[in-house]
This record gives structure tokens, sequence and C-alpha cells, in this order.
């Protein structure tokens, strides 16, 4: 193994293979949640639980996660996380009681923020910049095959053995992922000890907790005056967080300001937080139509949005090469104008009748779309990172990105919820008030992408030979600063 020492494949392997695990779960669970609610006898609404509790500690922890790797070298944090969700997956799948199994995920999603960021940021070390948006393309490719996999993949464990070989199936994957990473990722670490900005991590972890929950549960609780008390205290902690890091930009800040002085890494974080916005705000609402409208399962939902997923995973790696090599304004223009056609063709072609096939077309081209924009929106924001801040650009990027998960689900629930009460007073038939209510939602994802169209006007031109982030050489020599 001494010759993948290093090796940039190799590395790109091992870390999609973590990679992999902590997207397959936030996916693979939804199919499950009938079966889990008969089996330990709770509600609906603690069974959303085990979705939510997930998302949540992933999304409160990455920035502090990815911080932790500048200080701690990644592939160490990578390697924490890889055992914290292993072991979390077991605790899940043995769960006697309800309370257990979401506590489990809870560390679950601590184990993913642990390993999350690392991914990118050993992806940039080790890939020359000219090869970055390729490795970027395969690592895009991994989310896709996550995606198109999950709700399959948990349908046939279900079906063929029961739920809790949904969180099982992580186990092998967890131990190849641990023992590669030891054989083949190198040992990046900093050069000289490094402080670590204890107080920024609990305001940030205080504000982004009362974000996140407020945003996920609103709806549960009619966004009522506490909901909106949390939420308002989320944005006073946040704004004590950025005044605290102000004040520390000279001694190792959490968040390093000057990160946002790189034009493209603030435009590419600003339109990762838009892109997951629109994905929720047509996934969601499309999964519902198909299977409360068309009377599909979920297995079958899931498939009839496999050729995007498919067709995604395919464009991605030429997508993330043309960047290299053109830079990547054009290629997400591109993207992004295909990702919205692709949704006005779905909205236009659902009625309470259409046919399930009738959908290909319009999901090859919101394939296209998604293709064309993971890789290079990426590789963009972190082109010019220098790595000694690359984790913390990466903690800063997925944060922004789960953050706007969580603000789409909740965003496109209330719109569905009261476009749909609407509908139904005016005498129409749930399925016609509910393809009505489709289209209607489909101004939010379409609007978030025309404004993600003006982030991406802002994008500098790629010009050969600029200076970008350093690298580990490909034969696995480490720079002799800053990896041991």
């Amino acid at each position: 193994m001494r010759k993948w020492r290093a090796n940039p494949w190799a590395v790109l392997v091992t870390l999609s293979l973590g990679f992999f695990m902590t997207l397959l779960d936030l996916t693979i669970v939804n199919i499950a949640i009938p079966d889990m609610m008969s089996d330990l006898g709770i509600s609906l609404d603690r069974t959303l639980w085990v979705v939510s509790g997930y998302a949540l500690a992933l999304s409160v922890l990455i920035i502090t996660a990815g911080r932790l790797g500048d200080l701690r070298g990644p592939r160490t944090l990578f390697a924490a996380g890889l055992v914290v969700f292993t072991l979390a997956s077991v605790a899940c799948g043995l769960a006697p009681t309800a309370t257990a199994l979401i506590v489990a995920r809870v560390v679950q999603g601590l184990g993913a923020a642990l390993l999350t960021p690392q991914t990118m940021t050993l992806i940039v070390a080790v890939f020359p910049a000219e090869r970055r948006g390729t490795a970027m393309g395969v690592w895009g490719m991994v989310a896709g095959l996550a995606t198109l996999s999950g709700p399959t993949l948990g349908g046939v464990l279900v079906s063929a053995v029961n739920w809790r070989w949904i969180f099982l199936v992580n186990v092998p994957i967890g131990v190849a992922a641990f023992v590669l990473t030891f054989l083949v990722v190198p040992d990046i670490r900093p050069a000289r000890a490094h402080r670590f900005d204890l107080t920024g991590v609990l305001l940030s972890t205080a504000a982004l907790f009362c974000l996140a929950f407020g945003l996920q549960e609103g709806a549960n609780y009619q966004w009522g005056a506490g909901i909106w008390a949390l939420l308002s205290a989320g944005a006073a902690l946040g704004a004590g967080f950025v005044l605290h890091q102000r004040r520390r930009q000279d001694r190792e800040p959490l968040v390093p300001f000057a990160l946002f002085r790189d034009r493209n890494f603030t435009a590419m974080t600003a339109l990762v937080g838009l892109v997951s916005v629109a994905m929720l705000g047509m996934v969601l609402p499309f999964n519902l139509y198909l299977q409360s409208v068309l009377h599909l399962s979920p297995v079958k939902a899931g498939l009839v949005l496999a050729p995007s997923s498919l067709v995604s995973m395919t464009v991605g790696p030429f997508a993330g090469r043309l960047a290299d090599r053109m830079g990547g304004k054009y290629v997400l223009l591109t993207g992004l104008v295909c990702y919205g056609a692709g949704i006005l063709a779905l909205t236009l072609t659902a009625a309470p009748t259409t046919a399930w096939y009738a959908f290909v077309p319009a999901t090859l081209v919101t394939g296209l779309g998604v293709g064309c924009i993971i890789a290079p929106m990426s590789t963009e924001a972190m082109r010019h990172i220098p790595r000694h801040l690359a984790g913390a650009a990466s903690g800063i990027n997925n944060t922004v990105r789960q953050i706007g998960s969580v603000a789409g689900a909740a965003a496109v629930g209330a719109l569905v919820q009261s476009r749909l009460a609407a509908e139904l007073a005016t005498g129409k038939t749930y399925a016609a008030a509910f393809t009505a209510t489709l289209h209607t939602t489909a101004v939010l994802p379409l609007a978030v992408l025309a404004a993600g169209i003006l982030a991406c006007l802002l994008l500098r031109r790629h010009i050969a030979g600029l200076p970008a982030a350093e690298s580990v050489p490909a034969g696995g020599r480490p720079q002799p600063a800053g990896c041991r």
C-alpha cells in the first residue's frame, strides 16, 4: 500500500466513502419512518426527530469541526468522525426505544459534522489546482449516488430485513474508510501550535442551534411566539459572534474574515445556500405530489427522480474538468439555467393524472443542471483559499449548505401548507388542490435560482496560472512547513 500513500485518487476514494455515508443517512431514513413508528410505538412528530436530530447536529457543529481540522489536522478529525459515526450507527441499529434512537442519531450527526468539512480540506491539500475541479466533480458524483441510492437501498433493506439495517449497513463502510484513512491519507498538520476560540465556539453553536431548531420546528409549533423568540435569540447570538470574531481577527478566529476578501469564496458560499434552498424547494413538494396525488410508493417515487441523479453523477466530473480549464462561471450559469428550466418543465407537466414517465425529460434536464452546478461551485469557492484556512472555509461553506437546506424545508413546508389549505377551501379535490399548490410553490426555487445567477455574475474570470491553494504533491511528499 506504500505506493498509494498520499496518492490523490486513493485519498479521494477514502474521503468519498465517509462522505457517502453522511449523505446516505440524510435520505435513507425517510422511507423507514412508518416501520419505526410501528415497531417503537411512537407518533409521527416524535419519529421525525430521528431525521431532524441528525440534521440539527450536523448544521450546528460543522464550523467548529472545520476549524478543529485546521488546528489538529484534517486526517485526525476525519478519522474521529468516522469512529463516532460508525459507533453511533451501531447504537441506532440496536436502539431499544425511540429516545435511545434519537440520541444516537444526534451523535451520528456529530460524527458527520466532524468528518464532512475535512473532505473538502483534504481535496484542496492533495490535488493540484489544475485537477481540483475533476476531483470535486467526483465528490459531487458521490453526493448524487448517495441521494439516488438512499430511498432505493432503504426500501430494499426495510422490505428484506427490517428498518434497523438502514443504520447497520454503515458499519462495514465506516470500518473500511477508517482503515484506508491511515493507509493512504497524508497527516497534514499545522507547522506550529494553535489556540482554540472556545468563546467563539459557544456563541456560534448557540446561534446556529437557535436558528436551525427554530426553522426546522417552526411549522410543528405553528410559528408561535416561542419560535420567533428562538429565532430572535439566534440572530442576537449571531451578531454577538460576529462582534467577537471581529475582535479576534489577529488571534486565530473561528471564522477568519480574510476569507470573505476572496470574491469567489463569498459568491459561492452565498450560492451554495441558495442552491440548497432551491433543491429542497423542488424535491419536497414534488415527492409529496408523486405519493399523495399519483399514489406511487416511496421507492417508486424515488425512482422517478433517479434519471436526474444518474445524469448529475455522469456530468459532474466533466463539469469539474471544464471548470479547471476555463473557470466555473459559465458552467455554473449553464447549470442554473438548466436546473430552472427542468423545474419549470416538471411543474408544467404535473397534473392530477400525469403518467410517471412523462416526467423523464424534465428530470434529465434537472440532472444536467445539478451536474453542472455542484463541482464548479465547490471548486470556485476553494480555488484561491490558502491551505491553512481550508478547514475554516469548508466549515463555513458546509454550514451555509445545511442552513440553506433547513431554511428551504421550512419555507416550502409553510408554503405548501398555506396554499393547500387555500386551494381546498375553494372546493377542489385533493389531487387538483395539491397540483395547483405544486404550481405555486415552484416560484420559490425559481426565484432562488435567479438570485443564484446574480451571485455567479460576481465570479472573477479564471486566469491560468493565478495562484491557488497549496497542495501536497501527487507523489506523497508533504509540504515541509505544514505536513508531517
